[in-house]
């Protein structure tokens, strides 16, 4: 497995090393793409008939179709054994079906990286849209011009890519790049004259670069381009990838981000945005007065100086909108996260310096961001907000406002995730029990917060509060049913009262416990959904579960070979997502997937060269008992301290009971056995929607002894 397919250009296949497959004759590619085209559905033999003899089949037609697919199967997967039925283009019913993963075909992977791009702040969109251009090798499916099966793919993926390339042109130009969008807007223009869009980002990219004159003449040119010769508008009809209208692009630019009505961007009439760029150049203002109401950067830039002169300086209502600003910024992508992050300290000081404690309390308690991720991102940082939620409600007392006093909570039990509360001592060893007096605290404050929450009635505190009970559902193992349960009603009472935000969150919670539960066809619908919440409420962050979840899900149905390049690929992608909670140490975890589950066995030296970050103290022993050095492990297993309390403690009390039955060392062994021992119908590591290191119960049963 591990193929790829490619149709931005010559139906191609390559193996997993990149190399191209030889796929013979050119009734041999036709089929492929056929079959490419259809996206995962079966194409009935007939069907195949009809599409490759588009005039008269001849009378072997069906024969022929069959010599071909025959000779595809042994050119895509040429060490399939004589005999044994192809895993990658199958028989389905009446016909055929090829089994290609979304990130195995360029044309699908092209289409996800534009709507990661869609959602990115500007400089991170412009690399993500020249990621997704780049994947353009031709025209599409072009050995096949004038096929009338690849007509209907080949106009909307070229409409795609047209509306990418001015995508991307209004992200450079939201960058400050307007010299650098000039060259390859004219030579968008120059190929595509009935594109609005692209003439406005042309006249635009030209005024903001200083060559007025040049944006006046550029705009005189497109109205000739539009009108046509007989006067008549010539405007290219386009479809916007998400069949949703834009107003705005990034860059503050109207009718630049493309339509979704096939109005070639004259979304006010032909011209209209024309006239508006006009204006801008004429005026060299924002063209205020012709913008739409929904024109968003014109009226931020407005309400943000209408602020900054009426509001003075240290005033309280700067404290409380920074605090909505920082709620919002966080959930924009890696940058806005990051950002938020790195503020949110800042404002907490500054609102216990003022000396109001409920002033300060509102502050701490108005950060109810969705925390989905075990392990904090800042643990210092988090310890801090612990602490700062826990002074607050100690100087509100057991009387003060309850919605203060339910927000603060849920702030100590959300940021005191996994084993990371703040006044927490070293864990004792793994081989014995420890009180843990800070995480019983973390789980009586979330417990009395959904108390308070639901006796107020109030919707969007309840989701919060439930946010901190499901940080804090993790005091033993085998707990994906109560989280089930828990995302169940999150996602319902966020339904009711239109919390997206946190119905997103809900559905991820979901998605990790129905995975290590196996019920993988309802995770997969949880997955579908949150895709596309997601896209409608600009969630770009919530696409890194369901693109690691899709890894996992390949793992546990096609086995760890079809995974591993898909593994690859989520790692590279989401290394940057600006949740290094989530991906430090995320690499070492994919190398023991397949030694977990007993595809292949240990090698040493793969795991010394990734950092094992915070997953070190229980990766380690295994390490060492690989090599050989039985007493170092054995000692290491010493005082190896218990898992976190988090998604990933099954997982790691099984790379712990290997390690310890490996060397022989019993207390842990015993220990370990004992804390999954209510965990044996789930999946080790699934439940983080991550990894799966394959069922408990198997890893149970290996672990037996004395």
């Amino acid at each position: 497995m591990g193929v790829e397919f490619g149709l931005l250009g010559p139906v191609s296949a390559w193996d997993p090393d990149g190399s191209p497959l030889p796929l013979g004759a050119p009734r041999h590619r036709e089929v492929l793409g056929r079959l490419l085209v259809a996206r995962g559905r079966v194409v009935p033999v007939g069907r195949l008939v009809a599409d490759l003899w588009e005039d008269a089949p001849p009378a072997g037609a069906v024969g022929a179709v069959r010599t071909f697919v025959a000779a595809l199967r042994r050119s895509l997967e040429p060490g399939r054994p004589p005999r044994q039925p192809s895993r990658l283009l199958v028989t389905e019913g009446p016909g055929y079906l090829l089994r290609a993963d979304r990130g195995t075909v360029d044309a699908w992977r092209f289409e996800d990286t534009a709507a990661r791009a869609a959602g990115a702040p500007p400089h991170a969109a412009v690399a993500l849209w020249d990621e997704a251009l780049a994947r353009w090798r031709g025209p599409v499916l072009a050995d096949f011009p004038d096929a009338a099966w690849a007509a209907a793919e080949q106009a909307r993926l070229e409409s795609f890519r047209l509306d990418a390339v001015e995508r991307r042109a209004d992200a450079l130009l939201a960058t400050g790049a307007a010299r650098e969008a000039v060259a390859d807007l004219r030579a968008h223009v120059a190929a595509h004259p009935g594109r609005e869009d692209g003439w406005v980002l042309l006249a635009t990219a030209l005024d903001r670069a200083g060559r007025r004159g040049e944006a006046l003449e550029t705009l005189r040119r497109a109205r000739a381009a539009l009108a046509g010769p007989s006067g008549v508008s010539g405007v290219t009809g386009v479809t916007g990838p998400s069949g949703v209208t834009g107003v705005t692009g990034a860059s503050g630019v109207d009718g630049a981000t493309g339509p979704g009505d096939g109005s070639g961007g004259g979304r006010y009439g032909v011209g209209g945005a024309l006239a508006r760029a006009e204006a801008r150049v004429l005026g060299g203002g924002d063209g205020s007065a012709t913008e739409p109401a929904g024109a968003a950067d014109g009226v931020w830039d407005r309400a943000a100086a209408s602020w900054d002169r009426s509001v003075p300086a240290r005033s309280r209502a700067r404290l409380h909108a920074t605090a909505g600003l920082l709620r919002d910024l966080a959930v924009t992508g890696p940058d806005g996260l990051e950002e938020a992050r790195r503020h949110r300290l800042d404002l907490v000081a500054a609102a216990e310096g003022t000396g109001d404690t409920e002033l300060a309390a509102g502050i701490i308690g108005a950060y109810d961001v969705p925390a989905v991720w075990t392990r904090a991102d800042d643990p210092d940082g988090a310890g801090e907000l612990s602490r700062a939620a826990a002074r607050a409600a100690a100087r509100l007392g057991p009387h003060g406002p309850a919605t203060l006093r339910a927000r603060l909570l849920s702030v100590v039990a959300v940021e005191s995730r996994g084993d990371a509360a703040a006044d927490a001592p070293l864990p004792r060893a793994a081989g014995a029990r420890a009180a843990e007096p800070w995480r019983r605290r973390a789980e009586r404050s979330a417990e009395e917060a959904v108390r308070l929450a639901r006796r107020l009635g109030d919707p969007a505190l309840l989701a919060f509060a439930l946010n901190g009970a499901f940080m804090q559902s993790f005091a033993d193992c085998g707990s994906a049913a109560r989280r089930d349960a828990l995302g169940t009603e999150l996602v319902r009472l966020a339904v009711d009262h239109h919390l997206p935000s946190h119905e997103v969150l809900g559905r991820i919670v979901r998605l990790q416990a129905l995975a290590g539960l196996g019920s993988l066809a309802e995770a997969d619908a949880e997955a579908e959904e949150i895709d596309r919440l997601a896209h409608r409420n600009e969630r770009p962050l919530a696409g890194v579960f369901t693109a690691w979840y899709r890894a996992l899900r390949t793992c546990e149905t096609e086995g760890w070979p079809a995974a591993r390049p898909q593994y690859a690929r989520v790692l590279a992608e989401t290394a940057g997502c600006g949740m290094p909670g989530l991906t430090r140490g995320a690499a070492v975890l994919v190398a023991l997937v397949p030694v977990m589950r007993g595809d292949a066995p240990l090698v040493p030296e793969t795991l010394a060269r990734l950092d094992p970050g915070p997953y070190r103290p229980w990766v380690v022993p295994l390490q060492l008992a690989a090599t050989g050095a039985a007493e170092q492990a054995r000692q290491a297993l010493d005082t190896v301290p218990r898992p976190p309390h988090d998604l990933l403690q099954e997982a790691l009390w099984c790379v712990l009971a290997r390690a310890a039955e490996t060397v022989g060392h019993l207390p842990v062994l015993r220990r370990a056995r004992e804390e999954l021992s209510s965990a044996a119908k789930e999946f080790a590591g699934a439940g983080s929607g991550l990894v799966s290191f394959g069922r408990v119960g198997r890893h149970l049963g290996a672990a037996d002894g004395p």
